[in-house]
């Protein structure tokens, strides 16, 4: 496809898919091939069939999105040549004033992109569709989402560690009641992911937004909600992202932005309580490789995980909080118990 391997760029990071960029000879320019990982690590709900359909639907509609290009018989990305908003501003989490104002633009082209003018095809169950304007079903769905495909489906080789740092069937109990006494608010396209590694500033200074594959049909302060609590904005911005998005919604689809003083902070607690469960995963797994256990990422890990695990500790309602140490013997513990480590220690024994 590409003519060599002096024309392949990768794996670039990610935890879905493990991506490369090739530049196909007499192609658009360089495009992504990506190959998806194990779906066992995916743990947000998907709701599109395809994210390349998707992307043919929102063109003409949302600035900055990657096209899609058939190359041999394959849909492909194109690859937006230019810096991640992360490395933008690698020293500081305060977005220029430009790409600033260029989100706000993405939300507001977002709130006219109904279920009922997006024509693309869903894999979502009816289940997790609730009725337009049933913000409380919406998060309620998510937290079965989180409680069934992520908490209960990784019990086998995940379940003492999730003990561990406070996580139990009453969590989701817990969850579940903060739902009650939602505001209605008209449901429209979601990304779902905007944070700093998904908006790339191309050479001119324009902010592209890629990765659109967990986009859903949802409450629209669920987006905001999710971009505020991964962006990490300063306090004076992540006030006036508040404001302007208030404004640029309520100017497309009045009541977008109903109740927010009181449901935003309870859908942070959700991302909060979600991230717990997702990062003690990944954070477990990122100090396994092909040699064993990866004792010096150790401490990082922990202390990682010491934080995530103090911003759910109250949307959890957990009391005895774990500390770093104790955060470090559980994840040594978690590696020594898994089966493959036991079978070793067993065999050492017999001999």
């Amino acid at each position: 496809m590409n003519g060599g391997s002096a024309l392949v760029k990768g794996p670039l990071k990610g935890y879905h898919h493990e991506t490369y960029v090739i530049w196909p000879p007499g192609g658009p320019g360089p495009v992504k091939f990506r190959e998806p990982r194990s779906a066992g690590l995916w743990f947000d709900r998907r709701c599109f069939l395809s994210e390349e359909d998707l992307l043919r639907g929102l063109k003409g509609r949302i600035d900055q999105v990657p096209e899609v290009v058939d190359i041999g018989g394959m849909d492909l990305q194109t690859f937006v040549e230019g810096r991640t908003l992360g490395a933008y501003g690698r020293w500081s989490r305060r977005v220029p004033d430009p790409l600033f104002e260029q989100i706000v633009r993405l939300f507001r082209q977002m709130v006219p992109i109904t279920a009922d003018t997006l024509h693309v095809e869903r894999r979502c169950s009816p289940l997790d569709a609730p009725e337009d304007g049933d913000t409380a079903g919406f998060l309620g769905r998510l937290v079965v989402f989180a409680e069934e495909q992520v908490y209960a489906a990784n019990q086998a080789e995940f379940g003492g560690l999730f003990r561990a740092v406070g996580i139990d069937e009453e969590s989701f109990t817990r969850l579940k009641k903060k739902v009650h006494g939602f505001s209605e608010r008209p449901f429209c396209l979601l990304h779902a992911d905007l944070h700093r590694e998904n908006f790339v500033v191309d050479p001119r200074g324009r902010l592209w937004t890629i990765d659109w594959e967990l986009a859903m049909v949802g409450d629209p302060l669920y987006d905001l909600a999710t971009h505020l609590y991964l962006m990490r904005l300063p306090a004076d911005q992540e006030a006036r992202m508040v404001r302007e998005w208030c404004a640029a919604v309520e100017a497309i689809r009045p009541g977008s932005s109903r109740g927010w003083e009181h449901d935003l902070p309870l859908i942070t607690d959700f991302k909060r309580a979600q991230s717990l469960l997702t990062d003690t995963v990944r954070l477990a797994l990122s100090l396994r490789d092909e040699s064993g256990f990866r004792w010096p990422a150790l401490p990082w890990a922990a202390g990682k995980l010491e934080r995530v695990l103090g911003a759910a500790a109250a949307p959890l309602g957990l009391v005895d909080v774990p500390g770093r140490s104790q955060i470090m013997a559980a994840l040594v513990r978690w590696h020594r118990d898994l089966p493959d480590n036991r079978s070793r220690r067993s065999g050492r024994a017999g001999q």
